[in-house]
């Protein structure tokens, strides 16, 4: 064990690091600021400020370096002389990592992935809760079996939490576990302060550290309950529950050091009581204060990091108190990193009449001068329907009717309207039967396509084949590429889906070139068994309307592909794509 006097050095150097370097932060920049006072890298700093600090975030990091470094002096004290069974051992020096990891490990451990962290901390607690039950002496078999029922649950959250990262099935669902894990959290603190209280072995203030923990606990879960406004509103907030924080391993360390059963310490003369009380009760109550804006400041309820604006819901999903949250989210969002619609300087009042002037105004010209005025660094197309719905429906619904469905309407539109497409479509052989066949819409990239694949897609090369193909569709004026087992069939007239009809022989059909505009075979190969046109698939964009069989009939082998096209009178494109066992490499023009 250190002499007493090492350990007031590194406590004086400690403190005297973190406020001289708050001090120096304050000359040097925004990015010493921030190491200094919050212990944590820079690119974290870039994540919730990219444009330096505003004046109460500098106010609230001054603050908090004060509150660190006091709570820092409280964590370093010396631990108290005495004699320690083997468990109360274990326990120290598990409670003593814990404190390390609070102050320095995380960050590395952080590095790693997330599934070795996750499984760090569930070894750690699981052996600390063991010896929270045996060291301390609960005096009560069934606070004893209430403490180790809770510490069970708190466990299996964090187990749930490690069969995430492991992509292995979980306890529950993830709200349930996130919410049941700070429940058992909290009480799981009550019930070892109660503990250590009937222990009689900790002084007054770890007990006052314990609950003021508990104070702690309570305090984010209301504050994610009540507006989500920690991790998500201004980042003067956060410095400041950062730095609360430390008063859990302020208690941590306290519980540490005095393990010994005897030598205990004196609890401190009635002076020292009553500042330790108004010390105890101002951080109780001062980020409570700090909540309270004035009227006139910006209220965010939603922002760009809350939870529940990270999925876009359907209109026709929402009640009507929903909408406006839903367009709040929307209004700050950052997604692609770009500048939000509106700043955060914006209240949601304010927001919100922005988005129905938005709504009521005539032209972009005009909703252009409306988020100018409201700050806004986003052009007129960044309020569009799909956004201004929410406020307004009654105007956008009027144009974008689509846009009042709820999800259910928007998913049966959607089948509806490929099976719509898919009808249009007919077999231009209807006579001669295929062994297999399938007969769909082909939605191209609506912004241009180079056209549709027939590959076997459970080639090990099937992406680079796929690739090859592509590069070679306009080497040949039949607009085929072709790469081994990926041939790439180019659309001839500028359209966004064609018509596509797909069939397999066990020997070659008859050609009846007669109505195509041109016919082409060329080779190609199937390696697995397979052959076939990729599916569009639920929600997608390209792809067949319907799936599409597998055309090698024969299994592995080299195979024909012969493809018929035209464009009729109206500009719309037929496919028809035959395919056959032969082994042949030449490139045929049937039909040039």
């Amino acid at each position: 064990m250190l002499p007493d006097g090492l350990w007031r050095i590194i406590r004086l150097g400690a403190v005297g690091l973190v406020l001289s370097a708050a001090v120096a932060g304050l000359v040097l920049g925004d990015a010493w600021l921030w190491v200094a006072v919050e212990w944590s890298p820079l690119a974290h700093m870039e994540f919730y400020a990219r444009d330096g600090f505003d004046t109460p975030t500098v106010v609230a990091l001054l603050g908090a370096a004060l509150a660190k470094a006091a709570l820092l002096w409280l964590i370093l004290r010396a631990p108290a002389p005495g004699p320690l069974d083997r468990r109360a051992k274990a326990l120290r020096r598990l409670l003593y990592l814990v404190v390390a990891n609070s102050l320095v490990l995380w960050y590395p451990i952080a590095l790693l992935p997330d599934a070795v962290d996750a499984a760090f901390q569930l070894t750690l607690w699981t052996a600390i809760d063991v010896l929270y039950l045996l060291v301390i002496r609960w005096r009560s078999r069934l606070l004893r079996a209430v403490a180790g029922a809770v510490f069970a649950v708190e466990l299996a959250g964090m187990a749930n939490e490690l069969l995430d990262e492991l992509d292995l099935p979980e306890l529950g669902s993830s709200d349930v576990v996130v919410w049941g894990l700070m429940a058992s959290g909290v009480a799981a603190t009550i019930l070892t302060v109660v503990g250590q209280w009937r222990d009689g072995r900790w002084s007054r203030g770890t007990l006052a550290a314990g609950w003021l923990s508990v104070g702690v606990y309570a305090l984010v879960i209301a504050l994610n309950l009540l507006s989500g406004r920690i991790y998500s509103g201004h980042l003067a907030m956060l410095v400041m529950m950062d730095a609360v924080g430390l008063v859990s391993t302020v208690w941590i360390a306290a519980t540490a050091r005095e393990l010994p059963v005897e030598g205990r310490p004196a609890d401190p003369p009635p002076a020292r009581r009553r500042v330790i009380r108004v010390a105890v009760a101002a951080v109780a109550v001062l980020p409570v204060i700090a909540m309270i804006h004035p009227e006139e400041a910006a209220h965010l309820t939603y922002t760009h990091g809350s939870t529940d604006c990270y999925a876009r819901p359907s209109f026709g999903d929402l009640k009507p108190a929903e909408r406006d949250a839903a367009f709040l989210c929307r209004a700050r969002s950052r997604e692609g990193g770009g500048s939000p619609m509106f700043p955060d300087s914006v209240s949601d009042q304010a927001i919100l009449a922005y988005g129905r002037a938005l709504c009521r105004a005539k032209d972009s010209d005009e909703q252009e001068a409306i988020l100018a005025r409201a700050g806004s660094k986003r052009s007129a197309g960044a309020a569009g329907p799909w956004d201004l719905v929410y406020v307004c429906p009654e105007i956008v619904g009027a144009t974008h009717p689509e846009l009042l469905r709820s999800a259910a309407e928007t998913e049966a539109a959607y089948t509806a309207y490929i099976a719509g497409e898919n009808a249009k479509c007919r077999d231009p052989w209807p006579r001669t039967k295929g062994v297999v066949q399938a007969t769909a819409k082909y939605f191209l990239f609506a912004d241009g396509d180079h056209g549709y694949l027939v590959q076997d897609p459970e080639d090990e090369a099937a992406d680079e084949l796929a690739e090859q193909a592509m590069d070679k569709v306009y080497d040949d004026s039949s607009l085929i590429g072709v790469a081994g087992s990926a041939v790439l069939v180019g659309h001839v007239a500028d359209v966004i889906d064609l018509c596509l009809t797909v069939k397999a022989f066990r020997a070659a059909p008859p050609r009846r070139t007669a109505g195509w505009d041109q016919v082409n075979e060329v080779p190609i190969v199937s390696r697995s068994g397979r052959l076939t046109v990729p599916y569009m698939g639920e929600g997608g964009e390209v792809g067949a309307g319907a799936p599409m069989p597998n055309l090698a009939i024969a299994g592995k082998g080299r195979y024909r592909l012969r493809a018929y096209v035209r464009v009729d009178d109206a500009g719309e494109e037929q496919h028809l794509v035959v395919v056959f066992p032969g082994a042949s490499g030449k490139r045929v023009k049937l039909k040039p």
